[in-house]
């Protein structure tokens, strides 16, 4: 038998053959999927003594400070980049340079336009082909230019007041890269903003999934974090300690607390937690912003009248979290072991755990924002295939059946193996196991008109989402074909080809204690044996049964992909553990891994057999509000979904070892149609509360930076008093209640044409 017949039996014959009897998962509904629980959050039966004391208070906190421009050092609030179905659309001052690009000749200058530039549609894509369905055509224009988020002035941070005004006290100056001669611009963030709606379920959130998993209370990365750090509990009427918090399924708390330290998004340098706290507990929450009397969430503290809107709310930051949070997080009262500025009075225990609160709290309001009342979630279902039938929406017989052959072209081209599950992404890795688990007494989820049972084909009739490498099991890493080698990948995470990896690393980075932010990484690292570099614990609970295509495989014939008794001892997966993991398997034939000796003589000898998939690979976006919500990929380079399918159809942009092969088999190129009826169903994943901004998605006013004030062709100077900084002008968002707006949120390319 050759080696290539060897190869195939071993790699992508398994995935054919086992796979082959599904066409994976399907678009499904979200209504009643379960928001993952953050075990030790809120009073249960195993947690009397919860974080959480009163949940609505706490999503009311949430809520405010997501909006409150006061959070940011210079009028920037979370929601100045996420206010459009929970991304951004603004168009001017939007393009960062490269700022994670390791490709140092353009880095740090503009090739797509200089700074302050007013995006039009002429600018889009960002990289261009002669043929625009063939990257083997000419290229007309590259960059790795990022279309992303106007975000602040920066300079070093020196105090903040406690009652009012908006901006801290920064030594502000013009930034070296983002300037226009001597005047300063606004930073712009290295990566596209993207919706948070529907955040909640990701596994691990930001493109490079930094958010981890596990809240520390303190930053974004969870266990990973080897400082003695821990939020202060009251342990007596006069002592304190300072305890390590482990919150799981917590990522948008570990989201949250990241940008309003950044330089780039929220922050001047320097600033810490405490700080912030300072600055906003005994203010009055959005006491510069409106907000709707009719508000869903903060309406009953609204102080506008059924008349007239006015500012903030009839309470302070402090009640707030008085209201929210068990007292042994804030009512200690001496002056304790907080710290203190360079200069003035020491922290309180509620300003030193200022972080803890602002990250729960965010987290447990965007877990609100859930998005499935879209066609997709209320079409009928036809019982036998689970496919959506589009009947009884008010669609004609010619839309029904575009739509049909959207989901035809949009499962055949293999788009649901990556955008899978009601989220339509596998980087909500708990929610879509969950699902796939069976029940007993059975669980279900859907619209009243069509329950699904959670199990083996919850997500898809003939267990589909086990070709997404969607099992019970919760796999983080998962073994697939890129580019003609297999190689171990992060689940929820893909390399498309959107540019060369060289522009921006992704999950091929590492943290700030230099590890690895790959889970395949790690799990490489457990495989060789190195216990000590394994910063994700999930990473070695990792079931290789349950690869999509098989490590290593009990048999003496050799191989150049898989791992076999020809490379040496091999053992059943979970025996160093003494816990098997070779139950329910996907493949019973892949529940082998090598001993750790012989996976360190691979890694050294045949190290393509342990190879990983990490440089240009991002989180795989959900697909819900789409039209709604460009641009589009985590360089924001596309401005429609035409462009984006246009993208697809010629394989990607840039060809490369870690580009998954799905990309590569791709057969929207020669068929207008088929790609007008994916874009048909792509529509179809939009919810029309998110269109017109009714509850949950409702929200206070707000007023984002917009650019800068020209006159005259030159940038007019004078914002904090410097002649150095480059005046704003704003986009103004008005404060819309529970009943939403009378317009529709207009998609970007439409906002482009005005």
């Amino acid at each position: 038998m050759s080696l290539n017949r060897n190869l195939f039996i071993f790699g992508f014959g398994v995935l054919v053959m086992e796979a082959g009897n599904a066409h994976g998962p399907l678009p499904m509904p979200l209504q009643d999927v379960p928001v993952p629980t953050v075990p030790g959050l809120l009073l249960d039966a195993t947690h009397p003594d919860p974080i959480v004391v009163n949940k609505e208070k706490a999503i009311a906190l949430g809520k405010a400070l997501f909006w409150d421009t006061n959070v940011g050092s210079d009028g920037m609030a979370c929601g100045s980049c996420h206010f459009h179905a929970g991304a951004d659309r603004r168009v001017q001052n939007q393009i960062n340079p490269g700022g994670k690009s390791h490709l140092s000749a353009t880095a740090q200058t503009f090739e797509l336009a200089a700074p302050d530039h007013k995006l039009n549609a002429d600018d889009f894509p960002t990289y261009r082909f002669d043929n625009p369905f063939d990257n083997t055509s000419s290229v007309l224009f590259s960059t790795d230019d990022v279309v992303s988020s106007s975000g602040t002035f920066s300079g070093q941070f020196t105090g903040a007041s406690k009652l009012t005004g908006m901006e801290d006290q920064c030594a502000r100056a013009a930034d070296p890269v983002f300037h226009l001669g001597s005047i300063g611009t606004r930073k712009v963030e290295p990566r596209n903003a993207p919706s948070v709606i529907n955040s909640i379920f990701n596994y691990r959130n930001f493109w490079d999934g930094r958010a981890n998993n596990v809240f520390n209370g303190v930053n974004n990365w969870g266990d990973r974090d080897p400082n003695p750090i821990g939020v202060w509990v009251k342990t007596g009427a006069r002592s304190v300690s300072k305890q390590r918090l482990h919150l799981t399924n917590s990522s948008l708390a570990s989201l949250s607390v990241a940008p309003p330290l950044n330089d780039a998004e929220m922050s001047c340098q320097q600033r810490d937690w405490p700080s912030i706290g300072r600055k906003l507990l005994l203010r009055q929450p959005l006491q510069n912003q409106q907000v709707h009397p009719q508000d869903s969430v903060l309406g009953a503290y609204s102080l506008s009248g059924a008349s007239e809107l006015k500012n903030g709310l009839n309470l302070t930051y402090r009640t707030m979290v008085q209201q929210a949070f068990n007292n042994k997080y804030w009512s200690y009262s001496g002056a304790g072991p907080f710290g203190a500025p360079s200069s003035g009075t020491p922290y309180n225990q509620m300003e030193a755990n200022f972080s803890m609160f602002f990250g729960i709290a965010l987290q447990m309001y965007q877990a609100t924002l859930v998005s499935d009342q879209a066609p997709i979630d209320l079409s009928p279902r036809d019982p036998a295939s689970m496919e959506p039938t589009w009947e009884g929406l008010g669609k004609s017989a010619a839309e029904i059946e575009q739509l049909k052959e959207g989901l035809n072209a949009f499962v055949s081209n293999h788009c649901n193996l990556c955008h899978a599950g009601p989220n339509l992404t596998t980087a909500t890795i708990d929610v879509n196991s969950t699902l796939v688990t069976a029940t007993t007494p059975t669980s279900y989820y859907g619209p009243s008109h069509f329950r699904i049972p959670y199990g083996a084909n919850a997500l898809g009739t003939g267990n589909g989402a086990a070709a997404a490498a969607i099992t019970p099991f919760k796999n983080v890493v998962d073994r697939r074909n890129l580019s003609g080698a297999f190689k171990l990948v992060d689940v929820g995470f893909a390399n498309t080809g959107v540019n060369d990896p060289l522009a921006d690393m992704a999950i091929g980075g590492v943290d700030d204690f230099n590890n690895p932010l790959s889970f395949a990484d790690q799990y490489v690292q457990y495989l060789l044996g190195n216990s000590s570099a394994i910063k994700d614990s999930v990473v070695a609970t990792t079931r290789a049964c349950d690869f999509t295509i098989g490590l290593a495989v009990n048999s003496t014939l050799v191989s150049s992909a898989t791992i076999t008794k020809a490379d040496g001892t091999l053992e059943i997966d979970g025996n160093r553990e003494g816990v098997l993991r070779d139950q329910n398997c996907l493949s019973a034939s892949r529940k082998y891994i090598p001993t750790v000796t012989t996976a360190n003589n691979v890694y050294v000898n045949k190290p393509t057999k342990l190879a990983t998939s990490t440089a240009g690979t991002f989180k795989i976006p959900g697909l819900r509000n789409i039209e709604l919500t460009g641009p589009y990929m985590h360089n924001g380079s596309m401005a429609t979904l035409e462009q984006v399918i246009e993208f697809y159809s010629r394989l990607g942009n840039f060809n490369n070892p870690n580009k998954d092969n799905l990309v590569n088999n791709i057969t929207l190129a020669g068929y207008p149609p088929a790609r007008d009826a994916i874009i048909a169903l792509l529509k179809s994943f939009t919810d029309e509360r998110v269109r017109y901004e009714k509850a949950p998605f409702d929200h206070p006013q707000i007023k984002v930076p917009h650019g800068h004030a020209d006159q005259f062709g030159a940038l007019n100077e004078g914002n904090f008093g410097s002649v150095n900084l480059a005046k704003d002008q704003y986009l103004e968002i008005p404060a819309v209640g529970a009943n939403g707006a009378d317009t529709p949120l207009p998609s970007f390319a439409d906002i482009l044409e005005q």
